[in-house]
């Protein structure tokens, strides 16, 4: 009898060994593609059980090319890269991982945030450079007297919220989808609005959708406080550049901190990556050792209980039966 088959399709940096290895120790056949191109996933999987992906897209059309696959395991948090409307339609389960580096996330916007505050890349450039805080063009700020403010209130911005609340003066966050009954007493609750007029900093940690796509565009920068801060580890799409970059050469924005891009890596010529105001780091706030290992085995042990159960450990689409393995 032949052993059910699992693609990994684009696992990028990780290393997959250890996933692997669960695998065949569970009954399964393992393949690596390594790209996000449909055709070589498609040539790879074409009698695979389930797939366990990256950032390739997985929409209708690769749905319908693999017609056995009836289980999609994503290797993040988000999972915008898949359709998953069109996975419930045809009875295929979606899972992701919610709880993999939650506290690495955290921990890096809040680095990144008080990076743009204290002015570290600066500092370290005149140093280099052969000054002294004397030739400070503009002295750093102290992050006790000023707000930070969350986008969103998932599990990585309350941890980030438990973390910053020492540090900085307030704390504050929008969630329309959160529930009050849970809202911790030491996190202002606003509206959109007064979350974005209110805060110096305005970390984002929302999901990709239609309705957040470009969310932080022109209007809602000229909203800010005038010499604020953004960060963002969420989604690159979650920004208009354009927009951004505007706002930093006329100085409404003080400084920015991106670990996410809408195209990723940045082209060589992409002005985020020149602008002096913005720091940059390579979508990885999510990296660590310890979460490196995790983003391989968990999406593994998700599909490890389908086969055995009918059911992820935690899955975001939950079709009817017809979603579990025969």
């Amino acid at each position: 009898m032949s052993r059910p088959l699992v693609v990994f399709t684009d696992p990028e940096e990780l290393d997959v060994g250890p996933g692997m290895r669960l695998l065949a120790e569970a009954g399964f056949d393992t393949r690596v593609v390594g790209s996000r191109d449909p055709d070589a996933i498609v040539a790879a999987a074409r009698d695979a059980v389930a797939l366990i992906v990256g950032y390739a897209p997985v929409d209708a059309a690769l749905l319908d090319r693999l017609p056995g696959v009836r289980m999609v395991a994503a290797m993040s948090t988000g999972y915008d890269m898949i359709d998953t409307a069109q996975a419930l339609r045809r009875g295929v389960w979606v899972s992701n991982l919610p709880f993999a580096a939650t506290e690495d996330v955290a921990v890096h916007a809040l680095a990144s945030a008080l990076c743009l505050v204290r002015a570290l890349p600066q500092a370290d450039a005149t140093v280099r450079g052969g000054g002294w805080s004397t030739e400070f063009a503009e002295l750093p700020r102290r992050a006790g007297e000023l707000t930070l403010g969350l986008m969103g209130f998932g599990r990585i911005a309350r941890e980030l919220a438990r973390i910053a609340g020492p540090v900085f003066g307030r704390v504050a966050a929008y969630d329309p989808h959160a529930d009050a009954a849970g809202w911790p007493s030491g996190v202002e609750r606003l509206d959109r609005d007064e979350l974005v007029a209110g805060c110096d900093v305005l970390s984002l940690h929302t999901p990709l959708t239609e309705q957040t796509r470009g969310m932080v565009d022109a209007e809602l920068l000229a909203r800010m406080r005038p010499g604020g801060y953004l960060v963002n580890v969420a989604r690159g799409e979650l920004v208009d550049t354009a927009a951004l970059l505007a706002a930093l050469d006329g100085g409404r924005l003080r400084g920015a901190a991106l670990d996410v891009f809408p195209v990723e890596p940045p082209a060589p010529d992409d002005p985020l990556r020149a602008h002096p105001r913005i720091q940059l780091s390579p979508h990885s706030a999510y990296l660590s050792d310890t979460s490196q290992r995790a983003y391989v085995c968990a999406p593994v042990e998700n599909v490890i209980a389908w086969h055995r159960t009918g059911r992820p450990l935690t899955p975001v689409v939950a079709p009817t039966l017809e979603g579990a393995p025969s």
